[in-house]
């Protein structure tokens, strides 16, 4: 009976998929198109969280800096990926304004210092790394300021006029003293010993090889037509794959369990 049921999950797993409501938007090119040792905009121009008007490289004053590409009400995975980054840091055993600073940096040029205040001070209170309050820098800027830095590491986004969402990809950036893109952290779950040597790389000029490829995308999904994110998407895949794998395994142990017995 057991190696039954084991058959019969296994073929489940592995007939294709019932069909969703609705295809979900075309979002081909939504990625990180990785660029080591290209040259970041920092003197460029963006509002902090207080309201004040810098320029990038006042902000890291000679450090190596980490760079997040979000927005701060993004519904979806930008707060995970923020966690994720101050945890590491956290855990790093760095010090944020003496080893290394942070740019989180909104690509919604609707937000306003205020939307800024209020995620870093909820962000703060959740992960009072040491030296966050100075170290860690929560920018908005205009369209075309906030795409140079965005074209410059290729970060590649659309925005979805129907759901009001910004589609993006997921990961973070590591940038030499000089404004140069070190190397690059995709996806999310980042360990304080990769977040430690992005940093420490960077803050010795040095420049990455291209990372693995990971392509996450933060896509929210909308009851309302049935559309699933991207990024779930992908995870249900993994999943799914991963369980047929294991159930595989399940099932080729079962059936020499069966032969042993005849």
């Amino acid at each position: 009976m057991r190696l039954r049921v084991l058959i019969l999950l296994l073929l489940l797993l592995m007939a294709p998929p019932f069909a969703v409501a609705v295809s979900a938007p075309d979002f081909t090119g939504v990625a990180y198109e990785q660029k080591p040792g290209a040259q970041i905009p920092i003197q460029d121009i963006f509002r902090d969280d207080t309201g004040r008007m810098v320029r990038l490289d006042d902000l890291f004053e000679g450090k190596p800096f980490v760079l997040a590409l979000g927005y701060f009400h993004c519904p979806n995975l930008c707060s995970v990926v923020r966690a994720d980054l101050f945890e590491a840091l956290s855990a790093s055993g760095m010090m944020a304004g003496r080893d290394y600073a942070l740019v989180a940096l909104s690509i919604d040029p609707s937000e306003t210092s205020a939307d800024a205040a209020a995620a870093k001070a909820e962000d703060l209170e959740r992960y009072p790394a040491p030296g966050a309050a100075r170290g860690w820098h929560f920018l908005t800027g205009t369209f075309n300021a906030v795409q140079a830095v965005a074209n410059a590491v290729g970060f590649h986004e659309r925005f979805d006029p129907e759901l009001k969402q910004f589609a993006h990809p997921v990961g973070i950036v590591f940038a030499t003293p000089a404004g140069l893109v070190s190397s690059y952290l995709l996806g999310v779950g980042y360990q304080a010993a990769d977040v430690r040597l992005g940093v420490t790389r960077a803050a010795g000029g040095g420049i990455a090889a291209v990372a693995s490829p990971v392509l996450l995308l933060c896509y929210d999904y909308n009851p309302a037509t049935g559309r699933y994110t991207l990024a779930i998407m992908k995870l249900l895949r993994l999943a799914s794959a991963i369980t047929a794998a294991a159930l595989a395994g399940a099932l080729f142990l079962a059936l020499r369990r069966e032969k042993r017995r005849t």
